[in-house]
Order: C-alpha cells, then sequence, then structure tokens
C-alpha cells in the first residue's frame, strides 16, 4: 500500500468531462500469421503482470475526500475489465485507425479498476495489427510508462513462450517490488530523458543487435529472426465458435474460483482500512500548514522560472530572496521571457479528440544534429518549432513573440523504478517560431534549450511539486478544474508539451510479431492547451504522435507534413549529400517512400 503523492493525486484531480489524464501508445505489428491475438494477449498479461505493479493496483478514495488516495491491490481483478478487440472497416487505413484511436483516446479510465486499458485493433492493412494502451497519468510517467509497456516485449518473436508468471500466493506491492528476470526496457532514461545526445539506448546484450536490419529503412527486416513464423501460443484452444480461446478463460477462472485468477493480485492484507486513512487525513491535515509553508519557499526559489509568475515585477528578486532564506547560495543561470503568445490552440478544451501519427528517419536527424553540434533533442525541437510555424502562418496566426513551450523530464532514481507514480519535472523554453531562416531557427533553437538545460543542472526544477502540495487535498481536488479552466482562458502558461523520449534501436516483440512502430500520445488539458506532440526513438526511426482538441487544431495531419518539410529544409541546406539518407521515410507508415 502506498499513498499517491500530491503530484500523483494532480492527474486525478485535472480530469473533468472534457480532460482525460492517461498516457498512451499505439503500437503497430506485424501480427505474425495471426499469432497477435486477444487470447495470446490476455495470456501474456497475466503471465507477466507481476513485473509491472502500476497494472494490478487500484485507487482507494479516503471518505470525503479528505486526503490524496491509496494504491491498494485489486482483490477483484478481471482481464476482461483491461483487455478489449475491435476490428476495422475496409480499407482499414491509417485515417481509420486514427479515428478509431481518437475516440479511445478521449474516454477516461474507470477508477473501479486497476488504471489501464489494451485494446487489440484488427482489420489494418497489409495484414498488420495495431495496440492502442492507456495508463493512467497519476500512475505512470512517461519512462515508466514505456518501461511498464517494456514488460510486455521480448527481444526475440520466440521469447512469449517462456513464462515469467510467478506463484499465486505472491502478491505484488509498491513497497516490496518483485524479484526475478527483468524485461529489456524500452526507454532507459538518461539525466534529462527528453536530451539523450543520439536518441538512442544501449544494448544491453549482444543478442539484441543480433538482427539484420536495413540501412535505409531499419524496420524492413524479416518479422523473425530466422526467417520462419512463430508458432502460436501452447495454452491456446479452440471456442465454440472455432475462434482461438484460452482454456479456461480469465472470468471463467475467476468465478470459478471465487477469487483472483493465478497470476493475477490476491486480496491484499495491507488494504488500508477507513478508520486508518481518517487518522491519517486528520494528522496530515493538522500538519499541512507547516509543510505548505515549506513548499512554498522551495517553489519561492525557482519563481523565476514558472511561467506566469515569472513575469511579475519582483518576481527575480523574491527568488534570490528565497534562495538566500533557504540557504541555497549556488548561481543559478538567468531565463529569457517567458511571455505566452495567443494562439488558436491555446484556450479551453472539449472532449473530443483528433489524433495523427507518423515517422520520420533518425539516422537523418543525428545527421543533421552532428553536422551543427547540437544534440538530438535539438533538432527535434527544431522541427517542431519549423512545423509549428508553418502550420501558424498557413491561418494567419503567427505570433510575433516566440512560442512557450514545457518539456518534460524525467527525474525517476534507479531506487525508484519500481514505485508507482510519477518522477518527473519540466523545463520551460522559448521556441524560436518568430525567426524565418532555417539555420537561425535552429540555432536560436539550441542556445534556447542550452540555456534551459543549464538552469536545470544547476537546479533542478521541483515547483511543479512544490505547487501541488501546497493546498490542502480537500481543496485541491475541487478547485483543480476550475483553476485549469480560468487559467487556459485568462492566461495561459504555455502554448504546448512537446515531449522526447528515447528508446531502444533494436527491434522487439510482442506475442511473436515484431513491433514496427510506437506512437506515444499524450493529455491535453485546459491549461496547457489543445495541442500535444510527443516522440518516441525506436529502431532507427522518430516515431511521432500528435493529439489536439479539434475545436483548437482543425488539421492535425498537415503538422506531420510540416515536420517532413522542416527535416527535409534541414537537410538540403546543411548537410551534405554523404550525410543524407538513402532512403526517404513515408511519414505515416515510417515505410521508404
Amino acid at each position: 500500500m502506498r499513498q499517491l503523492t500530491a503530484l500523483d493525486a494532480q492527474f486525478l484531480n485535472v480530469e473533468t468531462t472534457t480532460t482525460a489524464a492517461h498516457v498512451a501508445g499505439l503500437a503497430l505489428l506485424d501480427s505474425a500469421d495471426g499469432s497477435v491475438n486477444r487470447a495470446a494477449l490476455a495470456e501474456l498479461l497475466l503471465d507477466r503482470l507481476h513485473l509491472s505493479p502500476a497494472l494490478s493496483l487500484r485507487l482507494v478514495e479516503v471518505p470525503l475526500g479528505l486526503d490524496h488516495p491509496y494504491w491498494a491491490a485489486d482483490p477483484d481483478f478481471d482481464i476482461a475489465n483491461h483487455l478489449f478487440e475491435r476490428e476495422l472497416p475496409e480499407p482499414g487505413d491509417d485515417w481509420q485507425l486514427a479515428e478509431t484511436v481518437a475516440q479511445l483516446h478521449a474516454c477516461r479510465l474507470d477508477r473501479a479498476h486497476p488504471l489501464w486499458e489494451m485494446h487489440l485493433i484488427t482489420g489494418l492493412t497489409d495484414g498488420k495489427v495495431a495496440i492502442y494502451t492507456k495508463v493512467h497519468h497519476a500512475a505512470i510517467d512517461g519512462v515508466s510508462g514505456a518501461e511498464t509497456l517494456a514488460t510486455l516485449l521480448d527481444l526475440t518473436p520466440d521469447g512469449h513462450l517462456t513464462r515469467r508468471r510467478i506463484p499465486p500466493t505472491t502478491t505484488p506491492t509498491t513497497t516490496n517490488p518483485p524479484t526475478g528476470p527483468r524485461p529489456t526496457p524500452l526507454a532507459t532514461a538518461p539525466t534529462e530523458t527528453e536530451d539523450a545526445s543520439d536518441g538512442s539506448t544501449p544494448s544491453p546484450t549482444p543478442t539484441e543487435t543480433g538482427h539484420a536490419v536495413s540501412k535505409s529503412n531499419p524496420r524492413s527486416a524479416p518479422a523473425t529472426a530466422n526467417g520462419s513464423k512463430p508458432s502460436p501460443t501452447p495454452t491456446e484452444t479452440k471456442d465454440a465458435g472455432g475462434g482461438p480461446r484460452l482454456s479456461p478463460t480469465p472470468a471463467e477462472t475467476e468465478h470459478a474460483s471465487g477469487g483472483a485468477m493465478p497470476g493475477s493480485p490476491a486480496p491484499d492484507d495491507d488494504t488500508p482500512g477507513m478508520i486508518r486513512m481518517l487518522a491519517g487525513a486528520a494528522v496530515r491535515g493538522v500538519t499541512h500548514p507547516a509543510r505548505a509553508l515549506q513548499s512554498a519557499v522551495r517553489a519561492a526559489e525557482d519563481l523565476d522560472a514558472i511561467p506566469v509568475v515569472a513575469g511579475l515585477p519582483g518576481a527575480k528578486l523574491i527568488a534570490k530572496a528565497a534562495r538566500v532564506v533557504s540557504g541555497d547560495g549556488h548561481h543559478r543561470p538567468g531565463l529569457p521571457s517567458l511571455a505566452v503568445p495567443r494562439t488558436p490552440f491555446n484556450g479551453p478544451i472539449s472532449a473530443r479528440r483528433h489524433l495523427s501519427f507518423g515517422s520520420l528517419s533518425l539516422k537523418d536527424v543525428k545527421n543533421v544534429a552532428k553536422a551543427n553540434g547540437i544534440s538530438v533533442n535539438d533538432v527535434v525541437m527544431t522541427l517542431c518549432t519549423s512545423a509549428l510555424r508553418s502550420w501558424l502562418r498557413e491561418r494567419n496566426a503567427l505570433p510575433e513573440a516566440p512560442l512557450i513551450v514545457a518539456v518534460p523530464v524525467a527525474v525517476r532514481r534507479a531506487e525508484a523504478k519500481d514505485l508507482v507514480g510519477n518522477q518527473i519535472s519540466a523545463m520551460v523554453a522559448p521556441l524560436p517560431t518568430n525567426v524565418a531562416d532555417a539555420r537561425e531557427r535552429l540555432q536560436a533553437v539550441g542556445n534556447a534549450m542550452s540555456q534551459a538545460k543549464r538552469r536545470f543542472a544547476r537546479a533542478p526544477a521541483t515547483w511543479l511539486s512544490e505547487l501541488c502540495s501546497m493546498l490542502p487535498a480537500p481543496v485541491t481536488s475541487l478547485a483543480t478544474p476550475a483553476i485549469f479552466r480560468l487559467a487556459g482562458m485568462a492566461f495561459p502558461p504555455i502554448n504546448l508539451i512537446i515531449s522526447n523520449v528515447p528508446g531502444p534501436q533494436f527491434p522487439l516483440y510482442l506475442c511473436g510479431g515484431r513491433v514496427l512502430s510506437y506512437y506515444p500520445l499524450s493529455v491535453l488539458t485546459d491549461m496547457s492547451g489543445g495541442l500535444n506532440i510527443t516522440c518516441f526513438s525506436y529502431d532507427g526511426m522518430l516515431d511521432f504522435g500528435i493529439v489536439a482538441c479539434p475545436e483548437r487544431v482543425n488539421d492535425v495531419w498537415s503538422l506531420l507534413a510540416h515536420l517532413r518539410t522542416a527535416l527535409d529544409e534541414l537537410l538540403d541546406d546543411q548537410v551534405d549529400d554523404e550525410f543524407r539518407n538513402g532512403a526517404e521515410a513515408d511519414l505515416v507508415t515510417g515505410q521508404p517512400a
């Protein structure tokens, strides 16, 4: 049992009829002759559930909302509450897939169960299948979300045949994480997750680099290492209708035994009782003024880095005085103006979502970075800057001032990697969308990001967590939706959020099917605006997932086209021909054009 932190609880509080606070991903896979099916996924999930605590814990609310909720094992866990399947109508193209996933992404998770869902989507062209997975942001951040997905992935097509299930009597908890073999991490976080120098992760074992990868398109390798197709899951049988199923089904096991399924959480003796939760709430209520004062002082130390308030008169002086009071004598580099200009994608959002997804060559991005002496992350931010500039210019809405962007940064320590919840902070920096020349824009982005990184390195921003801790839990839960909506209308603190998470540069497999692409999808709120861009590097490509509120961004696919154009512009203008990747990548499929 573990109580949610103030930051974790804030992701619950922000949810309204128009805001769903989960992070998600859309994976495209080779179906491996049908081996990627619902029955195989159910078997895999039950087998590896113990490897990811976030998948087996449900919320336990404190009576009357007097304190932050707790995580506890779900005694009534049923895989049927989390695993779903649907088929696209013909022709099953990417636009239909995006529309279907957008509808799923707009729906909030059911808090009566562990806060995650997985949707198998069939009917795609070229024999592919898609898997859309979402987990509530209260349970995971971007990096831990990738690691959660990694528990289901393997290095070889037959890796799913190796069982990792623990005895039914063993109950995974947040305080005593399971031991045993860990799967290959899907994302390995450097000190600043969004700024891996090469956009990749090291290969932990020699077998991970033993797959043949095409130079022009790393994802064009065969579905299996030896050219053969993996065998179906041995436990798979046929139901009365002739379709694949598990024997018995998870629901049948649950009802027959009257308890939890094998490999799923058993009732947790440490589930908090009402008296215990009320007592804890009373203690924290009494001590909250002192803790709130400490949080206020710590937040004040970064007052000149907090959007909106950084522009108030005397903000820098107050921040400096707060650092003196706290005994922090370290010099902190200054930041440029964080005044937020008005754009079409800022303001209150609706409940609807549109999304687009596509891939760019990581090799091309690395070549641009190498030629200009900057990081891969700086190039990614430049591509986003250029795409946003083009999109706004087409609508005569380009502001004279640079856009202000928040970049999430993982601060999860190694000893906390198995804890459920968020270990994140944020850098806030300007995007020079007001710079017309591509070369000058690239350098301006590099300078702005370097300045933000230097500030973050000298004093890692904790203001996000501190601000969430300043108000009592009952007040925060009631006030957050109104504060977010008011901020979105009157004084948005940022224009949008852009995330870049480095991933492995070798192929991974799920139920025998090769993962071809993985497009991350994130959260929209009234405060952060109606547009979010997230990028994940995997197997030689940069996979972009763009989520938008259609009332704010009416054409989300054009942003992807502008990303491709922005990369072409940098390649043509700044990189010699011998640096350029030999094959173009289709922006939607990631395959050679």
